[in-house]
């Protein structure tokens, strides 16, 4: 079963050791991914918009199929060079993932599982990796931006310093929370979807407070897709905070 990946480690430490790609600190592309989610990667390589590493499918029938994943700064996943034919000869060109998962004889449609990538020589799937982070479904078409989820925010209160969860859906949302960060005597009885005070107990940390609302990983610590830096939604005209004026004053 794992004749291809073999085959195709080999090419690449051949090829990393005569310094034509690999997982180091060179190349033009791949400024959007954090170096910690890309270490030990095999068959890693960076270019201007996306970054490819080896990957591949398991079919109980046939074996590996063994090919590259694409994943462009956009969040898209492409599967390109598949070997799955003797000679690493394949028709089938650039795939989506699902696509690549029945391609390789995997009926069962859960791809993030059964597309893997090497990580230390070991078989690893996907959906036990940070690549799916990055992961935006949707891609980018006619020049569209994907779209970014706002994760929800604590605000701390000034009397007994618990935090309170504020969630950030929408711009109705957000102008609750930006109130009341901003608000240095923001307390308990201030928060404005329920009456609560300081004797209610918050969150647990361990558990709770991990799950911040990112739609792409649950327990995602803030990713492209969940981090806002600044937009319409988020932030405000009418606001005299230095966030709000620097924005606007930058997009007028």
């Amino acid at each position: 079963m794992w004749g291809g990946a073999t085959r195709m480690l080999q090419q690449e430490e051949e090829e990393e050791s005569n310094g034509n790609g690999g997982g180091g600190g060179g190349g033009g592309g791949g400024g959007g991914f954090k170096e910690e989610h890309l270490v030990g990667l095999a068959g890693l390589k960076r270019e201007k918009g996306f970054i490819e590493m080896t990957c591949g499918c398991t079919s109980a029938k046939y074996g590996d199929a063994v090919a590259r994943l694409r994943i462009t700064d956009e969040g898209v996943f492409e599967i390109v060079g598949c070997e799955c034919s003797p000679g690493g000869c394949c028709d089938e060109g650039t795939m989506k993932p699902p696509a690549f998962e029945k391609h390789a004889g995997n009926r069962s449609k859960k791809w993030k599982n059964n597309i893997w990538v090497l990580r230390h020589n070991k078989k690893l799937p996907l959906c036990k990796t940070e690549l799916l982070g990055y992961y935006n479904n949707r891609g980018r078409r006619g020049g569209s931006k994907p779209k970014v989820v706002h994760r929800d925010e604590f605000v701390r209160c000034a009397s007994c310093g618990k935090e309170r969860r504020f969630k950030r859906r929408d711009r109705d949302e957000c102008r609750l929370h930006h109130s009341a960060a901003n608000d240095p005597n923001w307390v308990c009885s201030d928060f404005p979807y329920e009456r609560i005070g300081c004797e209610l107990e918050e969150e647990r940390a361990a558990s709770r407070k991990a799950y911040r609302g990112c739609s792409k990983v649950p327990g995602c610590e803030g990713c492209p897709f969940c981090v806002c830096l600044g937009c319409e939604i988020c932030l405000f005209r009418d606001c005299n905070c230095r966030s709000c004026i620097d924005f606007y004053s930058c997009n007028a």
